[in-house]
């Protein structure tokens, strides 16, 4: 069975022909910041994490006379769209919509190609707003990547993965490939745990697994590396088996206390465990309980946009197990105001107590944390909220929200889109996103939201 043929098109200087090379993972197509380098189509076979496909790199589209250069560049661009299965269509995020990116996003609406909008230069905050902007072209949610740096790979490979399926196998239909089945989870849970020295994450994780896998000690800092062990647990009430890989992390103490070059490392590869992980279980010390460095932790993890778990360890040889269990949910409460309701869960690692109702509640939050709202519930609810509380008028002046949309999972995010939203005081943000937490369902997970104003043609540059 011949390979998909997927088809970069955009206009130029956009990163066409990096993405190209990123791909096919060698330097094919010439690349410089002077737009116009790429003429002629190029093929070459591309591997994306399992997928298999033909990319053709194309020039770039410029809005000229048919009999100039520039317009039969064009016209080898259209027609190589003929042969595709998919379409790639590349925008700059950080100059955001052009004049010429809204002119190739209408002529691609009236193609029969699917098209997957990639916003390409994404890398740190310069390209927020142009990812952004690019949900105008209509043209379904933007991918954020930066085919230089190769982020948002896996984003792109998820776009990719129903599409390349409808083009190998006739029986997948759009309805087969939609929303829902992007957006659940995919492969192992990945459980990271983490915490301060010697809080028994190691002896944790061989408990789990039934063997001395990692090394463990009464010293404090034995783990050094992030250490992945992919592992299968069978739930004790459904009997299903289920992937998971866990990861041990090095202890995190006190910044200040840091001083050592191995151990500044072995935080710092925690810190990238944390990212890499879905689900993040921080191990509390019962004989120490909850601490201030505890709460960092916590607070990264949430910043990091990761669903967090507390779990606390040695309580088998707690001093006053309620009192301790309740003073450590409302240090909880009072300490990290951003979420309510954080599952805390007593366990054992030397005895397994609480382990199983642990890693439960860590696939549920998995699905949560993975979760997407259809639009139009998530506008009623919106005009709900709006209606049960209007936002303020500072000055007489009425601040307007228009509406909401969901713009990823992994971790909820929301865009607001309104007018004069500089001037939203923040507790009216914090009722919104409490109410996303309440009542739809989100619970404990992070949420984000970004408030999103229209841009003003007539305000001076």
């Amino acid at each position: 069975m011949s390979r998909p043929q997927v088809i970069i098109i955009g206009r130029p200087n956009v990163g066409k022909s990096t993405l190209f090379n990123r791909l096919v993972g060698k330097k094919l197509a010439l690349v410089d910041d002077q737009p116009g380098v790429t003429r002629d189509r190029r093929f070459g076979e591309a591997t994306l994490l399992g997928l298999e496909f033909t990319v053709v790199d194309t020039a770039g589209w410029e809005d000229e006379d048919p009999d100039t250069l520039p317009g039969r560049m064009r016209a080898q661009t259209e027609v190589s769209l003929q042969g595709a299965d998919i379409a790639l269509f590349v925008i700059d995020a950080r100059q955001g919509l052009t004049p010429l990116d809204e002119e190739i996003g209408r002529w691609l609406r009236g193609q029969d190609v699917p098209v997957v909008l990639l916003a390409n230069k994404a890398e740190g905050r310069a390209g927020e707003p142009g990812v952004l902007e690019a949900y105008a072209l209509g043209l379904g949610d933007p991918v954020a990547i930066s085919a230089e740096h190769g982020e948002g790979m896996g984003d792109l490979f998820e776009a990719l993965l129903p599409l390349i399926g409808e083009a190998e196998d006739d029986d997948i239909t759009g309805e087969d490939a939609g929303e829902d089945e992007d957006d659940a989870p995919k492969g192992p849970l990945k459980l990271a745990i983490v915490g301060r020295p010697n809080a028994g994450k190691s002896t944790l994780i061989n408990r789990l697994l039934g063997e001395d896998r990692l090394l463990t000690g009464p010293e404090a800092g034995i783990t050094r590396d992030s250490i992945a062990v992919d592992w299968q647990w069978t739930d004790p009430k459904s009997g299903e088996v289920r992937d998971i890989r866990l990861i041990d992390t090095a202890g995190m103490r006190k910044k200040a206390r840091v001083v050592d070059k191995i151990e500044k490392l072995s935080v710092a590869d925690a810190r990238r465990a944390v990212d890499f992980a879905e689900v993040v279980v921080l191990l509390l010390d019962a004989t120490k309980g909850l601490e201030h460095q505890d709460l960092k932790i916590a607070d990264l993890v949430l910043q990091e946009g990761r669903a967090l778990i507390i779990a606390i360890n040695k309580w088998d040889v707690a001093e006053e197990p309620s009192a301790l269990f309740n003073g450590i949910r409302g240090a909880l409460e009072d300490g990290l105001a951003q979420v309510r309701g954080l599952p805390v869960f007593s366990v054992s690692a030397r005895t397994g107590k609480g382990l199983d109702a642990m890693l439960t509640a860590a696939f549920d939050l998995r699905e949560v944390w993975s979760r997407r709202v259809p639009t139009a519930g998530l506008n009623r609810w919106f005009d709900d909220a709006l209606e049960a509380n209007p936002p303020p008028a500072p000055g007489g002046k009425r601040i307007k929200l228009r509406y909401i949309t969901q713009i990823k999972t992994r971790p909820p995010t929301f865009v607001i889109f309104g007018s004069r939203l500089d001037n939203l005081p923040e507790s009216y943000r914090r009722y919104l996103v409490n109410g996303i937490r309440r009542e739809l369902g989100f619970g404990s997970v992070p949420v984000r939201l970004t408030l999103r104003s229209a841009k003003n043609p007539y305000a001076p540059k």
